[in-house]
Protein backbone atom coordinates (compact mmCIF):
# COMPACT_ATOMS: atom_id res chain seq x y z
CA UNK A 1 0.00 0.00 0.00
CA UNK A 2 1.50 3.37 -0.71
CA UNK A 3 1.82 6.22 1.86
CA UNK A 4 -0.29 8.80 2.35
CA UNK A 5 1.21 13.05 2.12
CA UNK A 6 1.47 14.75 4.80
CA UNK A 7 0.48 18.44 4.50
CA UNK A 8 2.07 21.68 6.20
CA UNK A 9 -0.87 23.87 6.40
CA UNK A 10 -0.45 27.31 7.80
CA UNK A 11 -3.13 28.84 9.46
CA UNK A 12 -3.70 32.56 9.88
CA UNK A 13 -2.40 34.95 11.74
CA UNK A 14 -4.92 37.30 12.92
CA UNK A 15 -9.05 36.64 13.62
CA UNK A 16 -11.43 37.14 10.61
CA UNK A 17 -8.63 36.93 7.79
CA UNK A 18 -9.04 33.46 6.59
CA UNK A 19 -10.99 34.21 3.53
CA UNK A 20 -8.54 36.64 2.13
CA UNK A 21 -5.35 35.45 3.18
CA UNK A 22 -5.53 31.87 2.98
CA UNK A 23 -5.49 30.32 -0.79
CA UNK A 24 -7.26 27.89 -2.86
CA UNK A 25 -4.43 25.61 -3.03
CA UNK A 26 -4.75 25.19 1.08
CA UNK A 27 -8.55 25.19 1.12
CA UNK A 28 -8.47 22.77 -1.23
CA UNK A 29 -6.11 20.40 0.55
CA UNK A 30 -8.12 21.02 3.68
CA UNK A 31 -11.24 19.81 1.84
CA UNK A 32 -9.52 16.24 1.00
CA UNK A 33 -8.29 15.21 4.58
CA UNK A 34 -9.52 13.68 7.46
CA UNK A 35 -6.51 13.47 9.35
CA UNK A 36 -4.59 16.36 11.75
CA UNK A 37 -1.98 16.87 14.06
CA UNK A 38 -2.54 20.26 15.51
CA UNK A 39 -1.20 21.99 18.91
CA UNK A 40 -4.74 22.99 20.23
CA UNK A 41 -7.68 21.45 18.52
CA UNK A 42 -9.98 23.97 19.07
CA UNK A 43 -8.09 26.21 17.40
CA UNK A 44 -7.86 24.23 14.67
CA UNK A 45 -11.11 23.30 14.64
CA UNK A 46 -12.38 26.49 14.72
CA UNK A 47 -9.86 27.41 11.61
CA UNK A 48 -11.33 25.15 9.35
CA UNK A 49 -15.02 26.27 10.45
CA UNK A 50 -13.99 29.36 9.40
CA UNK A 51 -12.82 28.68 5.56
CA UNK A 52 -16.64 27.46 4.96
CA UNK A 53 -15.47 24.59 3.10
CA UNK A 54 -18.91 22.69 3.85
CA UNK A 55 -16.99 20.08 5.95
CA UNK A 56 -18.66 18.60 9.27
CA UNK A 57 -15.95 18.89 11.64
CA UNK A 58 -17.23 16.11 13.56
CA UNK A 59 -15.84 13.62 10.91
CA UNK A 60 -12.23 14.94 11.00
CA UNK A 61 -9.79 13.41 13.39
CA UNK A 62 -7.64 15.22 15.14
CA UNK A 63 -4.61 15.11 18.02
CA UNK A 64 -2.54 16.37 19.51
CA UNK A 65 1.28 17.51 18.56
CA UNK A 66 2.34 20.19 20.98
CA UNK A 67 6.18 20.49 22.72
CA UNK A 68 4.92 18.34 24.83
CA UNK A 69 4.88 15.65 22.19
CA UNK A 70 7.80 12.96 22.32
CA UNK A 71 9.21 11.44 18.97
CA UNK A 72 8.54 7.80 20.09
CA UNK A 73 4.75 8.57 20.07
CA UNK A 74 5.14 9.47 16.40
CA UNK A 75 4.62 6.19 14.53
CA UNK A 76 0.88 6.07 16.76
CA UNK A 77 -0.05 9.58 16.03
CA UNK A 78 0.90 9.30 11.93
CA UNK A 79 -0.71 5.87 12.05
CA UNK A 80 -3.07 7.12 9.30
CA UNK A 81 -0.22 8.06 6.85
CA UNK A 82 0.91 4.04 6.68
CA UNK A 83 -2.40 2.95 5.71
CA UNK A 84 -2.49 5.39 2.38
CA UNK A 85 -4.33 8.42 3.79
CA UNK A 86 -3.23 11.86 3.73
CA UNK A 87 -2.33 13.97 7.40
CA UNK A 88 -2.13 17.46 7.67
CA UNK A 89 -0.48 19.45 10.30
CA UNK A 90 -1.91 23.03 11.39
CA UNK A 91 -0.26 25.74 13.40
CA UNK A 92 -1.51 27.40 15.68
CA UNK A 93 -1.23 30.31 14.07
CA UNK A 94 1.11 30.88 10.90
CA UNK A 95 3.24 28.15 8.91
CA UNK A 96 3.92 24.66 10.72
CA UNK A 97 7.82 24.07 11.68
CA UNK A 98 8.34 27.87 12.30
CA UNK A 99 8.37 28.42 16.20
CA UNK A 100 6.04 25.08 16.12
CA UNK A 101 6.37 21.76 17.74
CA UNK A 102 5.40 20.86 13.76
CA UNK A 103 8.68 19.92 12.98
CA UNK A 104 9.08 16.91 14.64
CA UNK A 105 6.55 15.13 12.81
CA UNK A 106 8.35 16.23 9.78
CA UNK A 107 11.06 15.03 10.84
CA UNK A 108 9.84 12.15 11.54
CA UNK A 109 8.00 11.75 7.93
CA UNK A 110 11.11 11.87 6.60
CA UNK A 111 12.99 9.45 8.20
CA UNK A 112 10.03 6.78 6.95
CA UNK A 113 9.60 8.25 3.04
CA UNK A 114 6.75 10.01 3.64
CA UNK A 115 6.13 12.71 1.18
CA UNK A 116 5.90 16.24 3.08
CA UNK A 117 4.04 19.25 0.85
CA UNK A 118 4.26 22.78 2.39
CA UNK A 119 1.74 24.55 1.88
CA UNK A 120 2.29 28.58 0.83
CA UNK A 121 0.55 30.93 3.90
CA UNK A 122 1.61 33.61 6.01
CA UNK A 123 4.44 33.63 8.26
CA UNK A 124 5.02 36.20 10.95
CA UNK A 125 8.67 36.17 10.79
CA UNK A 126 9.48 36.62 7.33
CA UNK A 127 6.13 39.27 6.86
CA UNK A 128 8.13 41.36 9.44
CA UNK A 129 11.50 40.99 7.86
CA UNK A 130 10.29 41.95 4.21
CA UNK A 131 8.64 45.11 6.54
CA UNK A 132 11.24 46.32 8.23
CA UNK A 133 13.69 47.40 5.92
CA UNK A 134 16.61 45.47 7.03
CA UNK A 135 18.83 42.79 5.59
CA UNK A 136 17.02 40.13 3.79
CA UNK A 137 20.28 38.09 2.97
CA UNK A 138 20.98 37.28 6.30
CA UNK A 139 19.17 36.96 9.28
CA UNK A 140 18.41 34.97 12.04
CA UNK A 141 15.61 33.78 14.04
CA UNK A 142 15.96 33.13 17.98
CA UNK A 143 12.31 32.30 18.42
CA UNK A 144 11.15 33.30 22.52
CA UNK A 145 14.17 35.12 24.74
CA UNK A 146 14.80 33.77 28.21
CA UNK A 147 11.85 34.58 30.72
CA UNK A 148 14.27 35.32 33.25
CA UNK A 149 15.49 39.17 33.35
CA UNK A 150 19.24 38.65 33.68
CA UNK A 151 19.28 35.76 31.33
CA UNK A 152 16.89 37.91 28.51
CA UNK A 153 19.44 40.98 28.79
CA UNK A 154 22.05 39.01 28.15
CA UNK A 155 20.43 37.57 25.13
CA UNK A 156 19.53 41.28 24.02
CA UNK A 157 23.43 42.50 24.20
CA UNK A 158 24.53 39.34 22.32
CA UNK A 159 21.76 39.68 19.51
CA UNK A 160 23.25 43.16 18.91
CA UNK A 161 26.86 41.87 19.47
CA UNK A 162 25.45 39.35 16.56
CA UNK A 163 24.42 41.59 14.18
CA UNK A 164 27.10 44.11 14.11
CA UNK A 165 29.67 41.17 13.74
CA UNK A 166 27.79 39.45 11.03
CA UNK A 167 25.55 42.36 9.43
CA UNK A 168 23.08 39.89 10.72
CA UNK A 169 19.35 40.88 10.67
CA UNK A 170 18.29 39.22 14.18
CA UNK A 171 14.38 38.39 14.79
CA UNK A 172 12.76 37.24 17.64
CA UNK A 173 9.29 37.03 19.77
CA UNK A 174 8.02 36.97 23.11
CA UNK A 175 4.80 35.34 24.85
CA UNK A 176 2.37 38.12 24.09
CA UNK A 177 1.67 39.01 28.30
CA UNK A 178 5.68 39.46 28.24
CA UNK A 179 6.04 42.01 25.48
CA UNK A 180 6.04 45.27 27.35
CA UNK A 181 8.89 43.88 29.68
CA UNK A 182 10.66 42.82 26.86
CA UNK A 183 10.40 45.95 24.84
CA UNK A 184 11.09 48.14 28.19
CA UNK A 185 14.15 45.72 28.31
CA UNK A 186 15.33 46.93 24.58
CA UNK A 187 14.94 50.09 24.80
CA UNK A 188 16.95 50.60 28.12
CA UNK A 189 19.88 47.86 26.82
CA UNK A 190 20.40 48.68 22.88
CA UNK A 191 22.80 50.94 22.12
CA UNK A 192 20.37 54.46 20.68
CA UNK A 193 21.07 54.36 17.45
CA UNK A 194 20.28 50.21 17.07
CA UNK A 195 17.05 49.99 14.86
CA UNK A 196 14.29 48.30 15.61
CA UNK A 197 11.53 46.93 14.06
CA UNK A 198 8.20 46.13 15.77
CA UNK A 199 5.85 44.57 13.66
CA UNK A 200 2.17 44.29 15.49
CA UNK A 201 -0.60 41.65 15.06
CA UNK A 202 0.79 40.97 11.19
CA UNK A 203 -2.39 41.26 8.73
CA UNK A 204 -4.95 42.31 12.00
CA UNK A 205 -7.18 45.22 11.59
CA UNK A 206 -4.70 46.85 13.79
CA UNK A 207 -2.22 45.94 11.83
CA UNK A 208 1.81 48.40 13.26
CA UNK A 209 4.78 47.86 11.74
CA UNK A 210 7.74 50.90 12.51
CA UNK A 211 10.89 50.66 12.35
CA UNK A 212 12.70 53.31 14.62
CA UNK A 213 15.89 53.54 15.96
CA UNK A 214 15.86 53.10 20.08
CA UNK A 215 16.36 56.79 20.68
CA UNK A 216 13.44 57.30 19.11
CA UNK A 217 11.68 54.66 20.33
CA UNK A 218 12.31 55.81 23.95
CA UNK A 219 9.80 59.09 22.64
CA UNK A 220 7.25 56.68 21.98
CA UNK A 221 4.43 55.42 23.59
CA UNK A 222 2.87 51.98 22.19
CA UNK A 223 0.97 49.11 24.11
CA UNK A 224 2.39 45.69 23.01
CA UNK A 225 0.70 43.63 26.05
CA UNK A 226 -1.22 40.47 24.82
CA UNK A 227 -0.74 41.32 21.46
CA UNK A 228 1.12 38.94 18.93
CA UNK A 229 4.38 40.61 17.85
CA UNK A 230 7.36 40.17 16.20
CA UNK A 231 10.53 42.22 17.13
CA UNK A 232 13.42 42.60 14.27
CA UNK A 233 17.00 44.42 15.05
CA UNK A 234 19.49 45.76 12.94
CA UNK A 235 22.87 47.48 14.00
CA UNK A 236 23.89 48.71 10.72
CA UNK A 237 23.34 52.07 11.20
Amino acid sequence: MSKGKLYLIPNILAEGTAQEIISPQVKEVIKNTQFYLAEDLRTARRYISSLRLGLTIEELQFEILDKKTKPAQMPQLMKPLFEGKDMGVISEAGCPGIADPGAVAVAFAHSKGIQVVPLAGPSSMFMALMASGFNGQSFAFHGYLPINKKERIDAIKSLESESGRFRRTQIFMETPFRNNHLFDDLKQHLHPNTKLCIAKNISGEDELIVTKTIADWKKTKIDLHKVPTVFVLDTNF
